[in-house]
């Protein structure tokens, strides 16, 4: 079976961001960069399908040239092999733009299944991966939380709204959005790395590909940090029912329980 996981790189978890003078992004000249999690987790559920079926994991990635660490992370974690479409103005494609660079991509593979993270940390749209479906004519599913292979198909579980799941039976080819925790992600061991740099990575560019950024759909007009305010609010009624609207508010409001 073979696996195409498409990841992408994106600016560090415990970096502290600050906001362009242009205020349309955030400032990433003195940024670090790590994969996005939830692709992560997609790539993870695929070494785990390939260890218990065999078959292929390939890594593909859109982004500049430093997207290549990403890239040399998934191979140094059991990714055969990546494909990286090379394109420094990635911020010019859009949603559909980006996905359309994928399909192109992705033609020429026939996979068995393609993974993708759910969403990515930076932008967050969590549609990437069921449009790039749409433009590959694929089923999908999303919210995958576990992937059981059988016999020419594979039956998904989905995670739903307040403790509920969905078991479905899929044909193959198809593609699922992965959730994050599905599984325990691995670290690269040194021999990984090792293997890594003699890995193959194929290099496309949105040209190479035909693909233009066109007009985007989706615009950023401005960026901003939230702003911090203090607020006192005082309970009434016994100290019972102070303790009820206290744990509310935590609850629905400050989502801290």
């Amino acid at each position: 079976m073979k696996i195409v996981v498409c990841i992408k790189q994106v600016p560090a978890r415990d970096f502290t961001l600050r906001v362009s003078s242009a205020g349309k992004w955030i400032e990433e000249n003195d940024l670090t960069y790590e994969i996005n999690e939830p692709d992560a987790y997609a790539l993870e559920e695929a070494l785990q399908l390939k260890e218990k079926h065999g078959g292929e994991v390939v890594a593909l990635c859109a982004g500049p040239a430093r997207a290549s660490q990403t890239v040399r992370e998934a191979l140094a974690k059991g990714a055969d092999r990546a494909i990286h479409i090379e394109e420094e103005n990635l911020g010019a494609f859009d949603l559909l733009g980006t996905a359309r660079l994928l399909a192109a991509a992705l033609q020429p593979e026939a996979a068995d299944l393609i993974l993708t993270g759910l969403q990515s940390d930076d932008l967050g749209y969590g549609q990437t991966g069921v449009v790039l479906a749409e433009l590959l004519g694929l089923p999908h599913a999303t919210i995958i939380m576990q992937v059981e292979k059988q016999n020419g198909s594979i039956r998904v579980k989905r995670e739903l709204e307040e403790g509920w799941f969905q078991h479905v039976e899929m044909p193959l080819p198809a593609l699922l959005t992965i959730q994050s925790g599905i599984n325990r992600l691995r670290y690269a061991t040194l021999m990984g790395i090792k293997k890594a740099k003699t890995k193959e990575v194929k290099r496309l560019t949105a040209s190479g590909l035909k693909i233009t950024p066109g007009s985007a759909g989706i615009v950023i007009e401005r960026v901003y940090l939230p702003e911090r305010s203090k607020h006192t609010q005082l309970f009434e009624g016994s100290p019972k029912e102070a303790a009820a609207q206290l744990v509310e508010k935590l609850r629905f409001e400050a989502r801290v329980l």
